[in-house]
């Protein structure tokens, strides 16, 4: 059985451990920084926001890992031969000066550096992400303009401990939300219509140990023309309490148990870039997974690594909702990932 959160609470005691680990849907838990006890040095803040389609993506990353601030633009392109380019500035010592809201459901996370700025805006009903980085494809800059509207009510909530006395992962999925926009580099336009274009937000907030291998899967489009989508993931903290997988249709959430990613091996080594398979120990996730690109990244300064494999693709196969309907999906767009860091 999963423990559910139903009611606003404080996210963390005296001591800065969780007061309830579990899952919600909607950021009931109250997150106060002053109360973070684990040692500021081992905050993590994040905003991520990734929007795409069946074409074309974009992810934005502005995050304050205290002793590393890391900010990402990355652009996609899924057709023909696939590409994709990504930069990654990073920023020495920024220990929360970053000033990324408490909550994901009001306020601005912005950053400005060398040769580029983020902003994420929040307002009644919308959220509009700006980005723009000199330099970015062969001398040409990219800039980038995003509404995502139409906000499900409900969303993936999870609160997590880890072993270690003040450590904690607070995190929030918001699926399936309707993208429109425009991304420019250099003379190209790329347009993000509401038809066909999704957005998903990832924003943590948590205190972190220092070595973790984590597994994340997600996506958002259209079953028979409803919106629905998913959220899937496991590999950090203790996770007894509740697991992050849940899927959405029309809205709502619907909580899964436990699912495994099956990554196909080659020579002792993940083949990423081969079909994948997703089991779930209730049955209702089953999916295989055809992968079209390997956003890969790996910086290792031995103290300091981080290992990343985010494999875009197309989902088929079905999902079962708490009711007991049973929805077949085919050639949904998303990604699934394996991230080790040690940070």
């Amino acid at each position: 059985m999963q423990h559910e959160i139903t009611t606003a609470i404080p996210l963390l005691d005296s001591k800065g451990n969780l007061t309830q680990a579990g899952f919600a849907k909607k950021l009931l838990p109250v997150y106060d920084r002053s109360k973070v006890k684990g040692g500021f040095a081992r905050l993590k803040e994040w905003d991520y926001y990734y929007i795409g389609n069946d074409s074309f993506g974009v992810a934005l990353t502005i995050a304050d890992n205290s002793y590393m601030g890391l900010d990402s633009v990355s652009f996609l392109s899924f057709e023909g031969k696939p590409w994709e380019i990504t930069k990654s500035p990073m920023r020495v010592m920024p220990m929360g000066k970053t000033n990324l809201p408490p909550t994901s459901a009001k306020g601005v996370s912005a950053i400005t550096g060398k040769g580029y700025r983020m902003i994420f805006q929040v307002e009644e009903g919308c959220r509009k992400l700006f980005a723009h980085m000199d330099d970015f494809k062969d001398g040409q800059a990219i800039d980038i303009k995003v509404t995502l509207t139409q906000e499900p009510e409900e969303s993936m909530v999870i609160c997590t401990p880890f072993e270690k006395e003040g450590h904690f992962y607070y995190n929030q999925k918001i699926n399936c939300m309707r993208a429109s926009g425009q991304v420019t580099i250099g003379s190209d336009t790329y347009t993000f219509q509401p038809e066909d274009s999704f957005g998903v937000l990832d924003w943590g907030r948590g205190v972190w140990t220092y070595h973790n291998t984590w597994y994340w899967g997600s996506a958002s489009g259209l079953v028979d023309g409803v919106d629905f989508g998913f959220n899937i993931g496991y590999g950090f903290g203790d996770t007894s309490a509740a697991s992050e997988n849940m899927l959405f249709y029309q809205g709502k959430a619907h909580k899964l148990s436990q699912v495994t990613f099956h990554i196909p091996m080659k020579k002792g080594k993940e083949d990423y870039l081969k079909p994948w398979t997703f089991t779930s120990d209730d049955g209702r996730f089953e999916m295989d997974f055809v992968p079209v690109m390997n956003r890969a990244s790996n910086t290792d300064f031995k103290i300091l690594k981080s290992d990343q494999n985010q494999v875009f693709g197309k989902f088929t196969g079905t999902a079962i909702l708490d009711d007991g309907t049973k929805l077949e999906v085919k050639d949904l767009m998303g990604f699934a990932e394996k991230v080790e860091n040690k940070w």
